[in-house]
């Protein structure tokens, strides 16, 4: 990520590398495989004392940016979230600050604590498709009187099980609603669900007539359709980084077993076809990295171009990534599919970021109709 950064920057991603490499090695990511919440609460705290969960909150809230756009630096944190495999929400966390900086004055308090890491967020976004095996109700927000009720079901749900604060995304007739739910709120249940992804948490959020105060609507009630985009965006940029960051981590440890290992009496790197599949290889991941960090400042810059872009970074790293991985489990034979080895690690992660916030398939469809939309309105 970022080709050129500042030193400010480079000193951010270094510090952020080597307390993940510090707090959370290997040996503790595979120790955590079966908490219930995959983190520690401390360990959360410290890296917010970092900067994690401030660079999308105004100065106001604690927050602060190191670089020119904040998104663009915290995006130097999801790549070493991914190279490290890290647990904790840093994604739904951030992305939930992020609407919540647009609304200080209604939401203000929830915003400090998060920026101050005493509590973290989950964006309930995603719903199950029609068709499917868990299909279910979508989340309906009703306005009654001084009180909005919601109802339906949320999945799947990254970090709900962990969150203190839901920030639910809901149909208010033909427009949407976003509200902000205290997860101990009567009537809010929440499942948890297995993942491919085995240092991350996803669960379904049931909402059965949960009504909470109506200052709990981030916004007005059925115009929250551009924030929702927003944190869309927002969230795509993040888990393209985060997963370029597992690509790396993946290329590099495959790299160094093709020299490592020997075949015949030669390395493997040393076999003209390895090398044509490294090259090809090494093609989508610089790819991969150029693209994500183009994503990553339209959306913080705001460019007319950004929903197109943010759809062709998640489409392309979701697609050539995961023809990356295979090729990586490949190149190392039969230790490339045990679980003792570190590989699977990022290619969890990687699998589980290709369907986070919209598929390549759906991406593609996004960008097919901003191409129709364009070509309809010259």
């Amino acid at each position: 990520m970022l080709l050129d950064p500042s030193p400010d920057q480079e000193f951010f991603r270094d510090t952020t590398s080597r307390f993940l490499s510090d707090r959370v090695p290997v040996a503790e990511i595979r120790r955590l495989r079966h908490d219930p919440v995959g983190f520690r609460a401390e360990y959360w705290r410290s890296g917010a004392e970092l900067g994690w969960t401030s660079l999308l909150a105004g100065e106001e809230a604690g927050g602060g940016s190191i670089g020119e756009h904040g998104l663009v630096d915290l995006t130097l944190v999801a790549y070493e979230f991914g190279a490290h495999a890290a647990p904790g929400p840093l994604v739904p966390t951030n992305v939930v600050a992020d609407v919540l900086s647009r609304y200080t004055d209604a939401h203000g308090d929830t915003l400090g604590d998060l920026v101050e890491g005493s509590a973290t967020a989950a964006w309930c976004f995603e719903e199950p498709r029609p068709g499917s095996r868990g299909a279910t109700d979508p989340v309906e927000i009703r306005v009654e009187g001084e009180h909005v009720v919601l109802r339906g079901t949320k999945r799947p749900v990254e970090a709900a099980a962990s969150a203190d604060f839901l920030l639910v995304v809901g149909r208010t007739g033909d427009g949407l609603s976003q509200v902000l739910v205290p997860s101990g709120t009567p009537g809010v249940r929440i499942v948890p669900l297995k993942s491919v992804d085995v240092t991350r948490r996803y669960a379904a959020v049931d909402f059965d007539d949960v009504r909470v105060p109506i200052t709990a609507l981030v916004g007005v009630a059925g115009g929250a359709a551009a924030d929702v985009e927003r944190a869309l965006q927002v969230g795509a940029v993040l888990a393209c980084a985060e997963s370029v960051g597992a690509l790396q981590a993946a290329f590099d440890l495959t790299v160094a077993w093709a020299f490592d290992r020997y075949s015949f009496g030669r390395p493997l790197a040393s076999y003209q076809e390895l090398k044509h599949r490294f090259a090809d290889m090494k093609m989508w991941l610089e790819a991969s990295h150029a693209i994500s960090d183009s994503a990553a400042e339209a959306v913080a810059t705001q460019a007319d171009d950004a929903p197109e872009l943010v759809s062709a970074a998640k489409a392309y790293v979701g697609h050539y990534g995961g023809e990356l991985f295979q090729d990586c489990i490949q190149i190392h034979g039969g230790i490339g599919i045990t679980f003792e080895h570190d590989l699977h690690l990022f290619a969890r992660r990687g699998a589980a970021n290709r369907s986070n916030y919209g598929t390549p398939a759906e991406h593609r469809a996004r960008i097919a109709d901003i191409v129709e939309y364009q070509e309809a309105n010259r």
